[in-house]
């Protein structure tokens, strides 16, 4: 009786934990559904009482109206590069400087990882205007170039690998190596990175979807449209006088599509590097 009583109480604990955590699944999606049905509907639709739920029939219509206004693919084309140039760069430092300050002694280590992570609470509009005037003398105006290599150097990305190296990668197998006279860069090389590939793929995703929606630095820096990327496309739809809402929300609507294939791609990486830790 007892262990019928405990499978019936584990197993409507079960069923209350799956119906809370659908609720909130559907509560975290309505934003996506909504921003679809808006990008099927015509601007009025915005603003009706009740709201609109149901999608409408002006998908392709209203999508012809954004191709007609900005060079889309080309936005997503100059997106789809700064993304992927800065997840490279910002995976091979993080990761190096991650392994550093993991495995090996120097001076001022810790304060150096500090400052680094005191880097994180500083807000990035103070940093605009110097930034801006650096990368006018350098003649990086009106270039992805210019607009990447504020993204080159992310704390996040530096704490998050130091972590994740100092629980999975054991200091008794790098010793082993260097006893085999493995270089620091082989160890690294050989060693390191096939062990954090689910940290590489976890802060890959954060990192590529930060760059993808920052407007403000990308604003900044580019004025020639052929240069703007997808975020600056889209801010000049809407103007003070006439704002089409299915338009704007049908573009955003298909700037958000990679996005999705991205984490697609590579969510079983991502919920591995989550579960390991957990393991661990």
């Amino acid at each position: 009786m007892g262990d019928a009583a405990g499978t019936k109480k584990f197993s409507i604990g079960r069923i209350a934990i799956y119906a809370f955590l659908t609720l909130a699944s559907l509560f975290s999606l309505f934003p996506f559904y909504w921003m679809f049905v808006m990008a099927t509907r015509p601007s009025a639709a915005y603003n009706s009482i009740p709201p609109t739920i149901t999608p409408g029939n002006l998908l392709v219509e209203n999508f012809q109206k954004v191709l007609g206004a900005i060079d889309f693919f080309q936005a997503m084309l100059n997106t789809l590069i700064l993304c992927t140039s800065v997840t490279i760069v910002v995976l091979i430092i993080s990761s190096l400087a991650g392994f550093a300050f993991a495995k090996f002694k120097f001076p001022g280590k810790n304060a150096f990882f500090v400052a680094i992570l005191l880097t994180m609470v500083i807000p990035p509009q103070l940093g605009l205007i110097p930034q801006y005037y650096l990368i006018s003398k350098a003649g990086l105006l009106d270039t992805l170039q210019g607009v990447a290599i504020l993204f080159f150097l992310n704390p996040l990305g530096i704490f998050l690998m130091r972590q994740y190296i100092s629980n999975s990668v054991p200091d008794e197998l790098i010793e082993a190596a260097k006893l085999d006279g493995c270089s620091n860069f082989r160890i690294y090389r050989s060693i390191v990175l096939p062990i954090i590939l689910p940290a590489f793929a976890t802060l890959g995703i954060i990192v590529f979807t930060a760059v993808w929606g920052e407007f403000l630095w990308q604003f900044t820096i580019l004025r020639d449209p052929e240069m703007y990327t997808i975020q600056v496309a889209l801010a000049t739809l809407s103007n003070t006088f006439n704002v089409d809402f299915g338009m704007i929300l049908s573009g955003v609507f298909w700037a958000t599509v990679p996005l999705l294939i991205i984490f697609l791609l590579f969510n079983r990486l991502f919920i591995s590097s989550i579960t390991d830790g957990a393991v661990k």
